[in-house]
């Protein structure tokens, strides 16, 4: 296929570029980039290091232990409240190390564990996915925080 230019008096063969921008290479990209692995007490830990507000699910829920009832009525309570606004995740099977790790693996920025304290105190502990560090907070102030977090 050739084309004619008359003005210039030459003939050339035209190259057509195609960008194509797709959902799909969108998402690659942001799972690409997102992908992480550390070293942390000899295993490697794999991590989905999204930023918070475009992360799937944006929290997680764990009782401690499953065969207390009222950790678990207490967890479950929580998980009620935060997801009415937010995509949460509740998991009671499995130690809490595990079940930190498979959060990580699916990039959860936080996890809220309801434990013995809890039930005397009204606070739970939340775990930051990237620095793993933990703190205390009220569960008057989860909404709060995670609203914060993710904005």
């Amino acid at each position: 296929m050739e084309y004619f230019d008359e003005k210039q008096q030459r003939r050339y063969i035209p190259n057509v570029v195609e960008p194509a921008v797709g959902v799909d290479r969108v998402v690659l990209a942001v799972i690409c980039s997102a992908y992480n692995e550390e070293e942390v007490d000899g295993e490697t830990r794999i991590v989905m290091k999204f930023k918070p507000a475009i992360a799937p699910i944006k929290a997680a829920v764990f009782p401690l232990v499953k065969n207390n009832p009222d950790i678990v009525e207490r967890s479950k309570a929580v998980y009620s409240k935060l997801k009415e606004k937010f995509n949460v995740f509740y998991d009671e099977s499995g130690a809490i190390g595990r079940r930190y790790r498979r959060m990580d693996e699916v990039g959860t920025p936080f996890c809220f564990t309801v434990d013995f304290d809890s039930l005397s105190d009204n606070c739970c502990t939340v775990r930051d996915r990237d620095s793993m560090q933990q703190q205390r907070i009220a569960f008057s102030e989860i909404e709060n925080f995670l609203s914060e977090k993710i904005s």
